[in-house]
Order: structure tokens, then sequence, then C-alpha cells
């Protein structure tokens, strides 16, 4: 379940980045975030009045988070530098934590049993899609080291929360969130890889086409997450 929770996890800022893409090109970007941002609220409703987790509501808030943070930081980025906006974001970030800690004395994911806590998670995780969102743009453009390598170098970044936490018995709340920030750049870096243009360093498999691979593997592994949750105990 665990490996699961990841796998899925990465493949949704995958699609977060590419769907992102791929509406702000076909549509008015004032239409594209009104109308992403609509769906968040509705998905991110009916999250909270869930009474228990339900793989294919929760998963549905966090694809999203994706595509509409992505859509923030993408805005935000119009006449500032990645540089600038990444550090924005992860200044935000740290604000919310501190906040987050001060108010609840906890940032365990375990804990979020309550509407204020559940409010504090989500606020959260929408900023660590903006902030990956920059850092993976700043990454691969602004450093020059294209989506390949970028995806490549964040992989490795994701690794060592894992090593830090069993070697090193790193705290499980810091290995969690700081494995959960580099997923966004992670899973968008290969995703825009596969969809941009050879030109761009890319696949040019296309933004519409990997976005539709990504959701029909992502739906599968809800889909067995939502059996897995019904089964019986033994």
């Amino acid at each position: 379940m665990t490996a699961l929770f990841w796998g899925v996890k990465i493949l949704t800022t995958g699609m977060g980045e590419t769907t992102s893409d791929y509406l702000a090109h076909r549509l008015d970007p004032v239409i594209a975030v009104g109308v992403a941002g609509v769906l968040l609220a509705v998905s991110l409703a009916s999250q909270l009045a869930a009474r228990r987790y339900v793989p294919w509501i929760y998963w549905t808030a966090v694809v999203m988070v994706s595509v509409f943070g992505t859509m923030a930081a993408d805005v935000l980025h119009v006449g500032v530098p990645y540089a600038v906006s990444t550090a924005f974001f992860a200044v935000v970030l740290a604000a919310l934590f501190v906040l987050w800690f001060a108010v609840e004395g906890t940032l365990s994911i375990h804990s979020v049993r309550t509407v204020r806590r559940e409010l504090f998670y989500w606020a959260t995780v929408m900023t660590t899609f903006a902030l990956g969102t920059a850092a993976g743009d700043l990454t691969a453009v602004t450093l020059h080291l294209g989506y390949l390598v970028a995806g490549v170098a964040f992989a490795v970044l994701f690794a060592i929360p894992a090593l830090g936490r069993r070697v090193l018995r790193l705290n499980e709340v810091a290995a969690f969130w700081a494995a959960y920030i580099v997923t966004r750049p992670f899973g968008a870096s290969f995703a825009d890889w596969a969809g941009v243009s050879h030109a761009r360093g890319g696949l040019a498999l296309g933004t519409g086409p990997v976005s539709l691979a990504l959701f029909a593997v992502i739906a599968a592994l809800v889909g067995y997450l939502t059996a897995a949750t019904r089964r019986p105990a033994h």
C-alpha cells in the first residue's frame, strides 16, 4: 500500500503538469483556471464531507490540486523568474508548516482527523504542488538541464528521505514531507519529457496523449485501492 500511495502520487503530478499545459494551449487561460478552480472546489468539498478514506474521492482531489496548483504556479511565473516564484512558494510552504505545527502541535498525516487539520493538510498539499512546479521548471529550463536530467535528479532526491529514514532513523514526519515535496517536480519532469517537442528535448508524444495514458494508469491503480479497502480482513 505504501508503494501504491507513492506511485499514484507521482503519476498524479505528471498528469497535473501535462493536463494543465494541454488546457492552457486550447482554452482561454482565464476559462481554464476558472474551470479547474470549480472542479477543485467540488472535489475538496467531497473530500471534506467524506467521513472515511474513499480512494477515488481522495485521489480526485489530489489530481485537481495538481492541475490547479500547476496553473497557479504558471500564472505567477508570467513576468516572474522561476527562481523568484520557487523562493516565494518555499517561504509560503515553510510558513504553513510553522502555523500548522503551532496550532495543532503535529504535522503527521496520521493525525488528520478533524476538518481544521484537513484544511491545513490540503493547503500544504496545494503549496507543495505550486513549489514543485516552479522548482521543476527552474531546474529544467532556467538551469538548462532539460526535463529528462531534471527528472533523474529529482528521482535521486526523492530516494534520499527513504534512505535517511531507513539508515539514519530520520524523523518519519520530516521524511514524509521531504519526499512529498519532491514528488511534484519528479513526476512532472518525466511527464514533460514525454510530452514536449523534440526541439525542447522531449519525446514529442503530446501533452494530451500523455495525460490520457497517465489517467488510465491512475484510474486502474485507484480501482485496485478501492477494491483492497473493501476486502474483508482475515
